[in-house]
C-alpha cells in the first residue's frame, strides 16, 4: 500500500510550488512592506485630519415651512472660537427644484450656536437642507 506522505515527511514534490525559492520569498516581504507602510499612513493621515477637523462644522437640527414665501431652519453651528463661520442653506420644491438659498454669518465668540434662521424663497418649499459651513475669509 502507498502512502500520500513522502517518507521524508514533507510534502509531496511539485504539490505545492517551488519552496526556498529566496528570489519570491524577497519579492513577497517587500510587496508586503510596501503594502504595510502605505496602509499606515492612509491611517496617519484620516487621524490628523480627525484630530486637527474644519473649523466650522454645522447641524441642521429641523425646519418648519412658516409661508409660501419662508422657511425657518433651526441650525446648530460648531467653530472654534474666534472664528467666523458661514453655513449655506439650500430649499427645495415639491418637484426637488431649488427655491431658495442663503449665507448665514456666525461671528459671535462662542464655540457652539444655536440659531433659527429665516430662508426666503421664491415658492413653497417642501423641505430644506444644509449645505456646508465654512470659516469665513481671513480666519
Amino acid at each position: 500500500m502507498s502512502s500520500a506522505t513522502p517518507a521524508h515527511g514533507g510534502p509531496p514534490q511539485g504539490r505545492y510550488g517551488r519552496s526556498g525559492d529566496a528570489r519570491s520569498d524577497r519579492r513577497l516581504t517587500a510587496v508586503g512592506a510596501v503594502l504595510g507602510v502605505a496602509f499606515l499612513a492612509l491611517i496617519a493621515w484620516f487621524g490628523v485630519s480627525y484630530i486637527t477637523g474644519t473649523a466650522v462644522s454645522g447641524e441642521l437640527i429641523k425646519f418648519e415651512v412658516v409661508s409660501d414665501r419662508e422657511v425657518a431652519v433651526h441650525l446648530e453651528v460648531r467653530k472654534d472660537e474666534g472664528v467666523t463661520g458661514v453655513c449655506t442653506v439650500n430649499t427645495l420644491a415639491e418637484d426637488g427644484g431649488d427655491v431658495g438659498r442663503a449665507d448665514f454669518t456666525f461671528d459671535r465668540p462662542q464655540s457652539r450656536i444655536d440659531e433659527v434662521v429665516t430662508v426666503r424663497t421664491t415658492e413653497r418649499a417642501t423641505s430644506a437642507q444644509l449645505l456646508g459651513c465654512t470659516a469665513a475669509d481671513g480666519n
